[in-house]
């Protein structure tokens, strides 16, 4: 499967916290580009992906426009974490964001 051709932004910070958690960017670069599970988070504000990484599933915060994409962290969650933030209004799927912003 080829992946879209958008440019992934590393920040230092993003890096940094990649190394601390032991991920490897090609494999986020490989998230941020192709998974199809997005959301907005409310309370923050921000865009956010979810992906699988082996066995562990990753939400990663990001900014975007329309060439480019900047992953803000990364970190391990759980489908009951995310089901929760769903139900609580936290999250809500990111096509349904932009009428509420």
């Amino acid at each position: 499967m080829t992946e879209p051709y958008i440019q992934v932004i590393w920040t230092d910070y993003m890096k940094y916290r990649a190394k601390l958690r032991g991920f490897d960017l090609s494999q986020i670069e490989h998230i941020v580009k192709t998974s199809n599970e997005r959301y907005f988070d409310m309370t923050t504000r921000r865009a956010v992906i979810i992906g699988r990484m082996g066995d562990l599933l990753v939400m990663i915060p990001y900014e975007a426009d329309e060439d480019s994409i900047t992953p803000i962290t990364i970190h391990a969650t759980t489908r009951q974490q995310i089901r929760f933030r769903l139900r609580t209004g936290r999250f809500v799927h990111e096509q349904d964001a932009y009428g509420l912003l």
